[in-house]
């Protein structure tokens, strides 16, 4: 597959398509180039909502500990996370194409109540295998709730505020990746139109921290 590579600024990746040449998991064309130079301290994505319910303060950010697994209610996602690096020529890794296989996070992006975006990816399709881990990941709406539990016994729930579905030519790298300034989750596969060489758009979710479970 082909992917951009990740920017060297902290708490920003590369765009990234959950593509595969030559089985066919989920495209084959890259979302977007990473940004040339820093982004902002805030993208519009991280302020166009708050976190939690009226009157309520947003949970602070947390210290950093590995994903473990999602959880996604509203469309019946339970699946382990794989950690995701870097493949040899730089770009991102997306998880494997094969049957069951599960969402994956990216370890250069902040983990899940971190301030900064996260970043985890999965597949609307996985080749001969059939329906992808984020295969309804468009019908996600405003409101619905996202579970991340961590390594360490605590688990955060993430309140989603935007679904978009954009032309893989025209990503909104910056808004994505760019810096925010709360904890906030990004879940992106492809989406659109599906050709020979693979889906036309990617979908994007984003959400926001609302809350935070101690371990135990």
């Amino acid at each position: 597959m082909r992917a951009s590579r990740p920017a060297a600024v902290p708490s920003v990746v590369a765009a990234t398509c959950l593509a595969a040449v030559l089985v066919a998991g989920c495209g084959a064309t890259p979302a977007a180039p990473a940004p040339a130079g820093p982004p902002s301290s805030a993208s519009p994505a991280a302020t166009a909502a708050p976190a939690g319910s009226a009157g309520s303060a947003a949970p602070r950010p947390i210290a950093r500990s590995v994903p473990v697994r999602l959880r996604i209610p509203a469309i019946g996602v339970d699946t382990p996370l794989m950690g995701l690096g870097l493949a040899a020529d730089g770009t991102v890794e997306v998880p494997p194409v094969r049957a069951h296989s599960p969402a994956g996070w990216y370890r250069g992006s902040p983990a899940p109540g971190q301030l900064g975006p996260s970043v985890i990816l999965g597949h609307v399709t996985v080749g001969r295998y059939g329906d992808g881990v984020f295969l309804h990941l468009a019908r996600l709406r405003p409101g619905a709730r996202v579970e991340v539990e961590l390594q360490d016994g605590r688990s955060t729930t993430f309140t989603v505020h935007e679904v978009r579905t954009v032309a893989k030519d025209r990503f909104p790298t910056r808004q994505v990746y760019g810096n925010t300034d709360r904890p906030e989750l990004r879940l992106i596969t492809c989406g659109g139109p599906r050709t020979g060489s693979g889906y036309l758009d990617n979908v994007v979710v984003f959400a926001a921290l609302s809350a935070v479970t101690p371990a135990g």
